[in-house]
């Protein structure tokens, strides 16, 4: 039997990219989210022992409602959101492991600004519910010119 082409090279550097399924993208959500809390209670957890009084007038809400803890926590998730993808060149925890990555539309590693872009647009109230449809093709993604794509070498 002889083959036309010669058999493609497994160590070979290429890597090809397609759009991340909408199911993926939650994956990447849900894990990136529980790992964002996680750092959260770590960080209320040292800052209670290290100082209560402090914890106590941070945790207590004059509003009834949390409504500035809800701000806060959407300005820090984007934070961090946005220092992780600048840091690791369009992923985070959960894109490494679902095995994606986040590029712009011609395929380039996305930029610290762009990373940072991405991640201040997931702050916008909602920007989850973007994410729904046929194509998965959320706000921050629109906004920055970019794309999620599956890393396959």
């Amino acid at each position: 039997m002889q083959f036309d082409q010669s058999p493609p090279d497994l160590l070979a550097d290429e890597v090809y990219y397609e759009r991340a399924s909408t199911g993926k993208r939650l994956a990447n959500y849900i894990i990136d989210f529980i790992v964002f809390y996680l750092l959260v209670m770590v960080f209320a957890v040292i800052l209670a022992l290290t100082s209560p009084t402090t914890f106590n007038s941070w945790t207590s809400t004059s509003d009834g409602f949390g409504l500035v803890d809800r701000i806060l926590t959407l300005f820090f998730y984007a934070i961090y959101m946005s220092i992780v993808e600048a840091l690791l060149k369009g992923k985070s925890i959960g894109k490494f492991i679902t095995k994606t990555r986040a590029v712009n539309l011609d395929g380039t590693p996305i930029s610290a600004s762009t990373a940072f872009a991405r991640g201040f647009s997931r702050a916008v109230p909602f920007c989850v519910f973007s994410a729904l449809g046929s194509e998965c093709n959320p706000w921050q993604d629109r906004w920055t010119n970019t794309m999620v794509v599956n890393e396959v070498k």
